[in-house]
């Protein structure tokens, strides 16, 4: 039976790497969590993050809570790529840490030490 709690619209190019998206944003936010992922190319996440966060460049990624049960991320498969290795990180692993950095977000958190502690956390819990 398909997880009707979450959407993800693929990119149009490209190919998702096998993640398991449905059981992070569970463990993270709960199975009555509706969550929409989006991958989209990098100008569309430039003009998204100058439109909400006034920065004037493409980013990694978005998230926009809509309301307590329900949120979208927005994702640069193409910046994924480009940032991997300044964290060390395969493509996979980059994309994992940043869907729970993401999932954090849509929980309420803000960057900061227990941010890092909760993405530490759960990046070990996966194993991306």
């Amino acid at each position: 039976m398909k997880d009707q709690s979450i959407f993800i619209k693929k990119p149009a190019k490209g190919r998702l790497p096998s993640l398991p998206f449905s059981r992070v944003k569970d463990k993270i936010l709960g199975k009555s969590y509706t969550l929409d992922i989006t991958f989209e190319s990098d100008p569309e996440i430039k003009r998204l993050n100058q439109l909400y966060r006034k920065i004037n460049k493409p980013t990694d990624i978005l998230a926009f809570p809509l309301s307590k049960k329900e949120g979208q991320i927005v994702i640069s498969l193409n910046q994924v790529k480009k940032k991997a290795g300044l964290f060390n990180k395969s493509f996979k692993s980059y994309l994992g840490y940043l869907l729970i950095h993401g999932l954090l977000h849509l929980k309420g958190q803000k960057h900061g030490k227990m941010m890092e502690i909760l993405e530490k956390k759960w990046s070990n819990y996966f194993h991306f």
